[in-house]
């Protein structure tokens, strides 16, 4: 059995749902793509798929083997590139996770640009503002915001990402602004509980470091929702600039404490030390760091 030939015939099957537009993308007829999944199907002992007249899902084991073939036959791709002049004409599968409102907010035009560069290439982007673990996920490249713990994954900047103190004018009209991170012990306070520090807030003036564990009203794991909160005047925010710059823009927030600072996050790209940095990796990385290095990404 060609177990390379019956992975590629599987994936696009389940990609289409269908075994003739799998054989129309393979230039294979419909009885050779189903003779492949047939002799993977015996070689594992498993059913993959579920059949009907005219469409083929993944059950549950087929959806595991699924996503693991995928990083199977990008992994080859990535060696035949390593060793050929595809050097120079990246192409096949690059699977990217991402923070959900970084994506939202800022990757979707930089994709639709990396893609203009590089038309021979697949993006598979996935949002969640869970830790997902690049190894287990299967995915080349991962995007983090944070303050990075040491890990065995190789990590490399891309650009700073500045947080800021925001409320909205009817909040701090009704309640006051504050004037120095102790104030904010009055105040109600919208807060983002995943970080290293938890729901401390640590602010840094002219007198020293300020640590803060305020009387929050909201914890949630989305600046997006903490913006979108602070607009409606129900509390204080610290929020990423990215995603507090257009209510800022136009005048929904202001930003208050301006002498104290938050420690600063960071946009990293990650990947596992024991992958091999493909072409396509590389390229991606280097075109955030273009991207967002020379943009105020904040």
């Amino acid at each position: 059995m060609d177990k390379v030939a019956s992975l590629r015939a599987f994936v696009k099957v389940v990609e289409n749902g269908s075994f003739a537009e799998a054989g129309r993308q393979l230039r294979l007829s419909r009885s050779a793509v189903s003779k492949y999944i047939a002799d993977l199907e015996e070689s594992l002992g498993v059913q993959l798929l579920t059949r009907t007249t005219r469409h083929a899902s993944p059950n549950e084991n087929g959806q595991l083997y699924f996503e693991r073939a995928l990083v199977i036959l990008s992994e080859i791709d990535a060696a035949d590139q390593a060793v050929t002049s595809q050097q120079s004409t990246p192409r096949g599968l690059l699977r990217i996770n991402a923070p959900m409102s970084f994506g939202t907010i800022k990757l979707g035009p930089a994709l639709a640009d990396f893609m203009i560069s590089y038309p021979e290439m697949q993006l598979q982007l996935v949002l969640s503002d869970d830790l997902v673990d690049p190894v287990e996920g299967g995915f080349d490249v991962t995007l983090r915001i944070a303050e990075l713990e040491s890990s065995s994954l190789i990590a490399r900047k891309i650009a700073p990402m500045p947080r800021l103190v925001c409320a909205s004018p009817d909040y701090l009209e009704r309640h006051g602004a504050p004037t120095h991170p102790e104030d904010l012990r009055k105040h109600h306070t919208l807060t983002y509980g995943f970080l290293l520090t938890g729901n401390q807030w640590k602010l840094t003036g002219d007198d020293g470091v300020h640590w803060i564990q305020p009387a929050w009203s909201l914890c949630v794991n989305n600046a997006e929702v903490l913006r979108d909160v602070a607009v409606k005047g129900r509390g204080i925010a610290l929020i990423p600039k990215f995603i507090a710059d257009e209510a800022l823009k136009n005048g929904k927030l202001r930003t208050i404490l301006d002498e104290f600072q938050a420690p600063p996050l960071s946009l990293y790209a990650v990947y596992p030390s024991t992958r091999h940095l493909s072409i396509k990796v590389r390229l991606f990385i280097d075109f955030l760091v273009e991207r967002f290095g020379r943009e105020d990404a904040g």
